[in-house]
């Protein structure tokens, strides 16, 4: 399950509600209590540190899922031996997508 559906069954939220929040161009702090005000699921503090830590520690645990990784690793950073993780692979994707050089 990719990380954004991930998110949204965390949260309790769906998608498309979302989309039109993000649409708007709104900031993060603006995103966030948007979330809080609109999710299904009121997590506490110490649920969102356990998701949030869990979550920035997955790696691809099966065969497809490696290689799709190493397939997007080798398009947006091939030299780099620094992506590990899901987390790791979206923010060098991001940087590169936005201009960045991995």
């Amino acid at each position: 399950m990719p990380l954004d559906e991930r998110f949204l069954t965390f949260v309790g939220i769906k998608a498309e509600p979302l989309k039109k929040q993000l649409a708007q161009g709104k900031g993060d702090g603006e995103m966030l209590a948007w979330i809080e005000a609109n999710a299904k699921f009121k997590r506490s503090p110490v649920e969102v540190a356990a998701w949030s830590a869990f979550s920035e520690q997955r790696v691809p645990s099966d065969l497809e899922s490696r290689k799709y990784f190493s397939e997007l690793q080798a398009t947006a950073a091939p030299k780099r031996e620094d992506v590990a993780t899901w987390f790791d692979l979206l923010d060098v994707d991001d940087f590169v997508t936005f201009g960045g050089k991995a």
